[in-house]
């Protein structure tokens, strides 16, 4: 059965995220270069193929308030579909997948912003779209620009900001939120070493109220350092899922990476 649902109150056994039997499956068109045959063949035709990504198959995973969940893998291996799956951004191809909670999402730079809108103008943007209402949202407008350092860029459209600047004002309108389930996508990515370091300490600061954080990231040593558990996804499927440690450990060895300070940020 495809479902996706979203409480609003916490469930007694503190399950924050349910996801089951969860598949992903969609179709892309692929320019390929035929040979002169097919040319032939296919004359006065679209050269456009189709492609058919099982982006997710068969995902099964609880995710309980007070986790701080890590998720790991190589480019493709379904880490971003997931995220958009419990998002609601899309809906699953076959299973279900259950929300408790509000959410807030930083899936990708800048996602949900407007360019042509001020930085200012995009965190009442971002705000109302996260559930916010006008008056909570003005009532923390000063912590999110605070937190942001744009300063007097804030009053700047957002098609003038550099992706540090968006990295920045995204992340502090997600964090700022203080949502029940706050997911993170590969956001963390983008900014200065200084910023980087303050939003892992706001995202440890949030770890230890009564939340669930889901975490995407290439940088082994930031998953390692702020998850309790970790995923590991490959082309779709979970390959394990348990310790911080163990499960990087396991990712490396499969990946055939050593530890090291440039491996930890981009793996």
């Amino acid at each position: 059965m495809i479902s996706l649902s979203v409480s609003s109150s916490h469930p007694r056994n503190s399950i924050a995220v349910s996801v089951q039997s969860v598949g992903l499956t969609y179709t892309t068109s692929v320019d390929k270069k035929p040979t002169l045959k097919a040319r032939v063949k296919r004359f006065g035709r679209s050269g456009k193929f189709s492609r058919t990504v099982n982006a997710l198959n068969d995902v099964t995973i609880d995710v309980h308030y007070g986790t701080v969940l890590g998720i790991i893998g190589s480019n493709g291996a379904g880490k971003s579909s997931l995220m958009r799956v419990i998002s609601g951004i899309i809906p699953p191809s076959q299973g279900r997948v259950e929300v408790y909670g509000s959410v807030s999402t930083l899936l990708a730079l800048g996602v949900g912003f407007n360019a042509s809108l001020t930085g200012r103008e995009n965190v009442y943007l971002g705000g109302l779209a996260a559930g916010m209402t006008r008056a909570e949202i003005d009532s923390q407008f000063e912590e999110i620009a605070e937190f942001s350092e744009l300063g007097e860029a804030i009053d700047s459209p957002m098609r003038t900001y550099s992706s540090g600047m968006y990295a920045r004002l995204a992340f502090s309108v997600a964090a700022t939120v203080k949502p029940d389930i706050l997911i993170i996508d590969e956001a963390l990515s983008t900014g200065d070493a200084r910023f980087k370091e303050k939003s892992l300490n706001r995202i440890k600061e949030l770890r230890t109220e009564d939340r669930a954080l889901i975490l995407v990231s290439h940088a082994l040593a930031t998953i390692e350092d702020i998850c309790n558990e970790v995923i590991w996804l490959d082309k779709g499927k979970m390959m394990t899922r348990g310790n911080p440690a163990e499960v990087i450990a396991a990712y490396r060895e499969y990946m055939h990476v050593r530890k090291s300070a440039s491996s930890d940020e981009d793996v």
